[in-house]
């Protein structure tokens, strides 16, 4: 079993208590004397065709009466980074979500429906909206399942778990685990404007080094020898004395005794040798 799977299964069974709570809620009134409770609204609004004029206020009324729901399944993932306020309003989304969406001729009651709805809701706020740098969806859903395991375990077994503990726990290996551990480091982000001496005149982003050109010129110096290794001795003559000597065409030709027209052929064969040499070697002379 995966930990997608593991979060996919907990997100769509609801638990005992989420279950005894909604059916408590259910029963309660909340719609006046012309509904018997909460169940009721939803029933009463599934019944009435689309456009009906009784079906904004039934709504209404239902996404009221459902509220505590909303609020008791954000209560759940609060201390994990993000405001009560923001869980509460998104859960909130999600309850509207299922109230609009819920159909009773599917044979699925609203707390199978509703719950993982609101939940859903709230874990894709967290994926969507907290991570600081972007990540797999899989290691977002990762990480909140080792959060939730690690919270789990740290109660019952009185300490704070393991690796091995939690994924025994999520029935993972271990190195997944550590995946995710690695994965939720991208979670929150240190910018680069945080000073990083006491005086604040160093940033974090002045200690980055930048691109080097010097090692390029390295590359091109190793790569070089072999290469002209393979002209002949004039050539590699006429060469030197152009870019090491620094001489013209016309001081090469006298050394070497030739017209200066034909050190200039000669320096563009060499040349052209030179770049099918490198160019073979990868080095993009």
């Amino acid at each position: 079993m995966t930990a997608t799977r593991t979060l996919t299964t907990t997100r769509i069974g609801p638990d005992a208590e989420l279950t005894e709570a909604f059916e408590q809620l259910a029963g309660r009134t909340k719609s006046g004397a012309d509904s018997g409770g909460a169940a009721d609204l939803l029933t009463a609004m599934a019944a009435l065709p689309p456009g009906h004029p009784d079906r904004p206020a039934l709504r209404d009324q239902a996404i009221e009466a459902f509220l505590p729901l909303a609020r008791h399944l954000a209560l759940r993932f609060h201390g994990r980074g993000e405001p009560l306020d923001d869980l509460v309003q998104t859960a909130m989304i999600g309850l509207i979500k299922a109230v609009d969406r819920w159909d009773p001729e599917r044979g699925v009651d609203f707390a199978g429906y509703a719950i993982p709805t609101i939940i859903g809701e709230i874990k894709r706020h967290f994926r969507d909206r907290t991570w600081d740098v972007r990540v797999p969806r899989r290691l977002q859903e990762l990480q909140l399942a080792i959060s939730e395991a690690t919270s789990k375990l740290t109660q019952t077994l009185g300490r704070s778990p393991t690796v091995a503990d939690v994924a025994a726990h999520l029935d993972i290996g271990e190195e997944e685990v550590l995946e995710g551990l690695e994965g939720a480091r991208a979670y929150n982000a240190t910018s680069l404007s945080t000073p990083t001496t006491a005086d604040g005149n160093t940033e974090l982003g002045d200690t980055l080094g930048g691109a080097d050109p010097e090692f390029e010129l390295a590359e091109l110096r190793v790569a070089l020898g072999p290469a002209l290794a393979t002209l002949d001795d004039r050539e590699q003559k006429i060469l030197t004395l152009r870019f090491y000597g620094n001489l013209t065409q016309s001081q090469i030709a006298e050394r070497v005794g030739v017209s200066q027209m034909h050190v200039s052929r000669l320096l563009a064969r060499a040349l052209t040798k030179l770049r099918g040499e490198l160019g073979a070697a990868g080095s993009g002379f």
